[in-house]
């Protein structure tokens, strides 16, 4: 009796072990557009896990629809007036949770979104809307899968900006966004259409959001990601606003190549040390990352770092950053330089933990929307759904409508960040095998990324 109950038990066991191993193994759907080759491993190849970096693109699309979304309540509230810093001219940590203030174009209003400054959150039964952080990476994503490829041409740029962006207003496009877009109208293709000598906007922030998630599309190999992404980079931005992109992208895939045995403030500020070196030395933006890197080792507070970076900056005009006397709309406060270095405030600052680096971001000033999506999608990606909620104490809706600001997508826009993610995974499958030469392991779930 008691050897038929432990052969049942023993068969039942091994059941449950095929059925779970089953399930691990086959969670993602293979690319079916793909033709998946054999592959043998090299002994330095670096092996990553499919799944596991299926839960952390989820993380990536939710922790930057929540940093996007929180940062949007104070965009453009706080810009500098030009002279010495007087109280009230930028928020500090004592602001947050107390009554929002009108941005520059509020007329008077405070954000819609919430009264007081504070996380905005999509909760489980609801569904989190595109913004200009979100939408035009989600269209390039959509467009490496129509064409079946990991390089996008400029003419398939071209044709899926048209395709999915209102040509009329509200577009929710600015600056060298929708200078670009009006240049492809008129028949310009991406590179183009971030040349400076038709796009006077190229100095933009623009870039920035577009682009961070071709980093993840090339895990632990930057050099292939700044590959990816340098057209739709050079789309909109040339120069410090190019470099600075760069920087963002590297970062983003160095990701998957950092010690994960150190605390995550370590890894990031690898991470970063790492990416500076696409900055030119002589550059504006790499004596922005110096300096921002200077202020947090003297150990002040972030609010005289931010302080400070503004005195420097924009009335100073050190280090060659002169959008100052160029007398631009807002002083340039959709300036790629001045968004860096308030970028690089929240994230030494922020050390690593998303909830404060989201807060420091937000508080920041100038176009906070921006450098906290930033962090948010890198922060979320590096710990995943799963760590995004454990570290706010709470889940969060799944849902996210393309359509909010673009057009032209199935099921009305409504997409999940599973489903998301999954077409990430996709991409990167067919990066890993034809463009670094590596191999997918369907069977076992496996990325085989050779050696940059």
């Amino acid at each position: 009796m008691k050897i038929n109950f432990f052969l049942s038990y023993l068969l039942f066991l091994i059941v449950f072990g095929i059925i779970t191993s089953c399930t691990k193994t086959s969670e993602i759907a293979p690319n079916p557009n793909l033709e998946y080759k054999n592959y043998t491993p090299k002994s330095t190849d670096k092996t990553i896990n499919r799944n596991d970096y299926y839960k952390k693109l989820q993380g990536f699309w939710l922790g930057t629809c929540i940093a996007n979304w929180t940062g949007l309540v104070t965009e453009m509230d706080k810009i500098g007036n030009i002279g010495e810093i007087k109280t009230g001219d930028f928020y500090t940590r004592n602001d947050w949770g107390k009554p929002d203030q009108p941005s520059i174009w509020g007329e008077g209003i405070p954000s819609d979104l919430s009264q007081n400054i504070d996380f905005v959150f999509a909760d489980v039964d609801s569904i989190w809307g595109a913004d200009d952080d979100t939408d035009i990476e989600y269209i390039y994503q959509e467009l490496l899968l129509k064409y079946k490829t990991s390089f996008l041409t400029g003419a398939q740029i071209r044709e899926g900006w048209l395709e999915h962006i209102r040509h009329e207003e509200e577009n929710y496009l600015w600056v060298s966004n929708q200078m670009a877009f009006d240049l492809m109208k008129e028949g310009l293709m991406p590179p183009a259409t971030g040349d400076p000598e038709n796009n006077p906007e190229f100095e933009m922030i623009d870039a920035q959001l577009t682009t961070e998630i071709f980093g993840l599309f090339a895990p632990a190999q930057p050099d292939m990601a700044i590959r990816l992404a340098k057209l739709p980079i050079q789309n909109t931005a040339r120069e410090n606003s190019q470099w600075i992109s760069e920087f963002y992208v590297t970062m983003f895939s160095l990701a998957s190549a950092v010690d994960e045995s150190l605390p995550l403030k370590e890894q990031l500020f690898w991470m970063a040390e790492q990416a500076k070196d696409r900055l030119p030395e002589t550059s504006y933006s790499r004596k922005m990352y110096e300096y921002v890197k200077s202020k947090y080792n003297e150990d002040i507070s972030w609010e005289q770092a931010r302080d400070s970076v503004y005195s420097r900056y924009q009335v100073n005009e050190a280090d060659g950053y002169d959008m100052t006397s160029r007398n631009l709309y807002c002083n340039a406060c959709f300036a790629a330089g001045i968004n860096f270095a308030a970028s690089l405030v929240s994230l030494f600052y922020g050390e690593g933990d998303i909830v404060e680096t989201i807060k420091i971001g937000t508080l920041c000033g100038w176009d906070s929307d921006n450098p906290t999506a930033t962090w948010g999608g890198l922060i979320g990606f590096m710990i995943g759904k799963e760590g995004i909620e454990k570290a706010f104490g709470r889940k969060f809706s799944n849902r996210f409508n393309i359509q909010r600001t673009r057009v032209g997508f199935e099921n009305n826009g409504v997409d999940t960040v599973e489903n998301m993610a999954l077409k990430g995974i996709w991409i990167i499958d067919r990066v890993v095998q034809e463009e670094m030469n590596g191999g997918v392991d369907l069977k076992n779930n496996r990325w085989y990324v050779p050696e940059f």
